[in-house]
């Protein structure tokens, strides 16, 4: 296999803070790898150090020449000032240039340089491949082609940014969290696409439903070593669990042996000690591999939850609206003592809207909602709080509480509890604008849990956290003594947490499913089955019609195939039509959607009309 990229004996530091030290790996085509490692290890920074966004210690990084590679960061840096589609159009590659071109020379009418460039879209297929990219945008649910970068949000602009990745076709793709910012349909809709390119892959991720259907390969950074697992992530569980099996017995081994030779050396005469010099060599060997921790360092949340009442939140015929668009239509429901429930929903059917109607945080149109005299909530936002940068991390804790209860008359200082949660003391004494993204998260997570909600409310929680502690906070939610309510693109951290879901199916619509989100995308994967089904006519397969006995075609066949030719002759015509159409630049967002929808459904028929054209032009 071709080493498309080599890494060896790679090192950063951050002042004193050594990221990682000597790491050495190759990837090569054809692979798709993925990269796991605690939060404040270096991932981002790796990335970056690798795409030459950042510089190394010391190391080397080599490509192999002549390969394309495209690069998302976890936070994208874009131009404000361009449109969607402009930012979209920046690029070396030959057939987004010839697009770009192109919509210039729509833009200024000159048919010279407008035939020049027709015929360069021409020359290099590219008529196909602005169809696509106009494809690949409305399935990140970006429509308004013209809007200005600087008027969309974080969310936005990520998908903006892996839009503009993905078009360009790379030999290789470098990304970073890839799939934040995406709701459930387009995660599944990037899993398939990346699952089917030819492109090699290296990427970091947290959602591991994703790692294991895509990747095959996992690259593991802990205490300061590089482990490889060849295989997904359901493989990298069960050889990393053998790993540390090992590791703890080697480390108990070198236990035992170390206090054997302790014991000999303080028993052993000074005057022979020259004569035993290896064995003093060997006790200092053993104690490198005797302080060698037995298991990973997991976060410890045993916070404890306030007393929960019976009565906990009680909704009654609930409305909500803004202007036109309808977010609550007559919803109501009564919470349960300890109900876990996943939100799901497309963006903007109403989903953040409803925890800030059930928090009070907002008026509903009509209705009421009766919340019990004990309910605490504990609210972890999507888009996190505004710590002060400037503040050391346990000034910024001390302001909440210095103390925590963490029941049965356990209580901990904030220093204490900050431990809990893996913030050493120099992390603790650190100012906050020095944290990773991802410390940050588990630093809010903290200060929510801190407080002794009884009532969780989590928006996209798992955002930016590592997947060890996406592990420990699950196990905690699984036991947690108080309800909750999820919403979350992490389908694998729903499917472990909840008993049933509100589905936010649009125009104020909430349904309510009794299961997890892969029962429930089951569910809907047969309905939509059993649906095409109904809708589609029995036609006869190819092989089929070679089975049967040559015949000769009769009358009505020979209308048919005649009737054929002239309908697959317009489709194709119509079809050339919508791809000048959607090249041209001149049509709104909804035109184009439209369009687009017309010229899937082209595709279909010209399938469709095409076989039975084949089947019988066998006759």
């Amino acid at each position: 296999m071709l080493p498309y990229l080599q890494v060896e004996n790679l090192t950063k530091r951050w002042g004193p803070v050594v990221l990682f030290e000597d790491i050495s790996f190759t990837i090569f085509q054809g692979q798709k790898v993925a990269l796991i490692a605690r939060n404040g290890t270096g991932k981002s920074t790796l990335l970056d150090v690798i795409t030459g966004k950042n510089s190394q210690d010391d190391g080397k990084i080599t490509f192999t020449n002549d390969i394309t590679t495209g690069y998302l960061p976890q936070n994208p840096e874009l131009d404000d000032s361009l449109t969607v589609m402009q930012q979209t159009y920046l690029s070396d590659n030959p057939q987004v240039a010839a697009i770009r071109d192109y919509e210039e020379a729509l833009r200024s009418g000159d048919k010279k340089h407008l035939e020049d460039s027709m015929h360069m879209m021409d020359s290099l297929g590219a008529w196909d491949f602005e169809v696509r990219i106009k494809q690949i945008l409305t399935e990140l649910k970006i429509t308004d082609f013209n809007q200005k970068i600087g008027e969309l949000s974080g969310g936005q602009k990520k998908r903006v940014a892996l839009a503009h990745v993905l078009i360009n076709e790379p030999d290789l793709l470098i990304l970073d969290e890839p799939t934040n910012h995406l709701d459930l349909e387009m995660i599944e809709w990037l899993e398939n696409y990346l699952t089917r390119t030819a492109a090699t892959l290296f990427m970091i991720t947290h959602d591991r439903y994703f790692l294991d259907r895509v990747c095959n390969e996992i690259l593991e950074i802990d205490n300061g070593n590089l482990y490889r697992y060849r295989g997904n992530y359901s493989y990298f569980l069960e050889k990393k669990e053998e790993r540390q099996q090992i590791l703890t017995s080697e480390v108990d081994k070198a236990q035992n042996i170390l206090r054997t030779e302790l014991e000999w050396l303080r028993r052993m005469p000074k005057a022979r000690g020259t004569k035993a010099r290896y064995r003093v060599e060997n006790v200092d060997k053993l104690q490198d591999k005797a302080s060698q921790r037995h298991n990973e360092e997991d976060i410890d949340i045993q916070v404890r939850s306030s007393r929960l009442g019976s009565k906990i939140i009680n909704i009654h015929h609930l409305y909500k609206s803004f202007d036109e668009l309808q977010i609550m239509n007559d919803f109501s429901y009564n919470f349960a003592r300890f109900e876990k429930v996943g939100i799901v929903g497309d963006n903007g059917t109403g989903k953040t809207t409803f925890l800030n109607l059930i928090t009070g945080m907002i008026p509903p149109d009509k209705g009421v909602v009766e919340i019990g005299e004990t309910i605490r909530f504990g609210f972890y936002r999507q888009e996190g709080i505004d710590f002060n940068p400037g503040d050391r991390v346990i000034d910024a804790v001390n302001r909440i509480a210095e103390v925590v209860d963490m029941g049965n008359g356990r209580k901990l200082t904030a220093t204490q509890f900050l431990y809990q949660f893996q913030f050493s003391h120099e992390v603790q004494y650190n100012y906050i604008e020095k944290l990773s993204g991802g410390e940050r998260r588990r630093l809010y997570l903290c200060t929510v849990l801190m407080q002794n909600p009884n009532f969780l409310i989590l928006d996209e929680p798992t955002n930016d956290l590592d997947i060890m502690t996406l592990n420990v906070l699950e196990e905690y939610l699984r036991t947690f003594d108080g309800c909750v309510i999820v919403v979350s693109h992490d389908r694998y951290f729903m499917d472990k947490i909840v008993d049933h879901l509100f589905v936010f199916e649009g125009d104020g619509q909430i349904k309510d499913f009794p299961g997890n989100y892969t029962q429930y995308r089951d569910c809907k994967s047969e309905q939509e089955k059993e649906l095409k089904k109904a809708s589609e006519p029995e036609k006869k397969s190819v092989e089929r019609v070679k089975q049967e006995k040559p015949r000769k075609m009769s009358f009505n066949e020979k209308r048919e195939f005649e009737q054929l030719e002239k309908e697959i002759g317009e489709l194709e015509t119509e079809k050339q039509q919508l791809e000048l159409d959607l090249s041209s630049g001149l049509l709104n967002s909804d035109d184009i959607q439209i369009k687009s929808l017309r010229y899937s459904e082209i595709k279909d028929l010209l399938d469709e009309k095409e076989l039975r054209w084949l089947e019988l032009s066998e006759l």
